[in-house]
């Protein structure tokens, strides 16, 4: 990395540019976020491309980072999706205060946040869509409290 000269002379970090073909943490971050809260609604991934014009092949691209989703695409996926834009934005560590990766412009704690988070994978998506259908709100709290019960590590 090399550092470069700012406003009155003050020296602003500049960032590692990925080798081609590997896509950035933040383009990975925000099609984590697209999947998630489609999956969240339901939503094909040909049902959202369908409604932004774009195919489903794109979408897919853009949930795994290999595309970038420009502004105004993004700003579609939040109209549609029912979200505002920073729900895109919510990332786990900022890598100005963190400290600085030579690779890829984050600190190894913004990395590993970035590919730990529960509440994207799969499983726990369609857990959270699946509660939500329950109608009967009392059946609902007893899953929760049957969940948790069995969600508790034995003494040893």
């Amino acid at each position: 990395m090399v550092d470069q000269p700012g406003e009155q002379g003050q020296v602003l970090p500049r960032y590692a540019q990925m080798p081609p073909g590997v896509p950035s943490l933040i383009d990975m971050h925000v099609g984590k976020r697209l999947r998630q809260r489609r999956s969240l609604l339901g939503l094909s991934q040909e049902n959202l491309g369908e409604s932004v014009g774009v195919t489903f092949q794109q979408i897919q691209k853009c949930e795994r980072g290999a595309n970038r989703i420009g502004a105004s695409c993004l700003y579609q996926f939040s109209t549609i999706l029912a979200v505002s834009i920073a729900y895109f934005w919510n990332i786990p560590s900022d890598p100005q205060t963190v400290g600085v990766s030579e690779t890829v412009g984050f600190s190894e704690n913004a990395q590993s946040s970035f590919t730990t988070d529960t509440m994207a994978c799969r499983e726990t998506l369609d857990l959270v869509r699946v509660y939500y259908q329950i109608a009967v709100p009392e059946v609902r709290k007893r899953i929760l409290k049957l969940a948790r019960s069995l969600g508790v590590k034995p003494e040893a």
